[in-house]
């Protein structure tokens, strides 16, 4: 915590909700991320080939990438 501290001028208290957000993000699981981006896509009038596709683009970017899967595997975690 203290080098983001240092590096960035916030405060120690600042600091550790920033890093909490972010280990948090990145530990939800790949399951909930999915049906969390899938409700948020959908309500702003995606349709699902456009979501399925992005899903897919936003798993391989992050830091801790998840396996790639295919849009019938996405489907199927998000309507079981």
């Amino acid at each position: 915590m203290e080098r983001i501290v240092a590096s960035t001028g916030l405060s120690p208290g600042v600091a550790a909700r920033v890093i909490d957000d972010v280990v948090a993000f990145h530990r939800e699981p790949v399951e909930d991320y999915v049906r969390r981006r899938h409700a948020h896509l959908q309500t702003h009038g995606r349709r699902n080939e456009e979501i399925f596709d992005q899903l897919a683009a936003e798993l391989a970017g992050r830091v801790v990438a998840a396996p790639d899967l295919t849009a019938r595997q996405l489907r199927r975690i998000v309507y079981g």
